[in-house]
């Protein structure tokens, strides 16, 4: 994925400037929904070291599979509550376009070390 090319987050600014920073390191996600569209740009951009780096390590899996298979085509969040800055827990409701479908879940996201991290979620049919 290019730096100029439109976030796949759907911030409207461009990947370099977005969410490329955080996957790169540069800096860190100040609220739950940054982080979890972060993560969604991770999962369109092939970026599965970060998506594995910002699961909480009580919850996280030993590894992070790229499913080549799956073409992520748009990011719609649906609610948020809690999960700005100086708060130690949020959630995300979101639905993930793809190709055939939507996948849609309610995230749970918390703070550890002053950093947000990927708790856990439930998915909807």
């Amino acid at each position: 994925m290019r730096a100029d090319q439109d976030c796949p987050c759907g911030s409207g600014d461009p990947y370099g400037r977005c969410c490329l920073p955080l996957h790169q390191g540069e800096r860190q996600a100040q609220t739950a929904e940054q982080l979890m569209r972060s993560r969604y740009s991770a999962y369109v951009a092939g970026e599965a070291d970060y998506i594995w780096r910002t699961w909480h390590p009580r919850t996280r899996p030993d590894g992070i599979a790229d499913d080549a298979t799956v073409t992520w085509t748009r990011l719609e969040v649906v609610d948020s509550v809690a999960g700005r800055p100086g708060d130690q827990t949020g959630e995300v409701e979101f639905l993930a376009h793809h190709g055939t479908g939507a996948l849609h879940e309610r995230s749970r996201f918390a703070v550890r070390a002053g950093r947000w991290f990927y708790v856990d979620g439930d998915l909807f049919d």
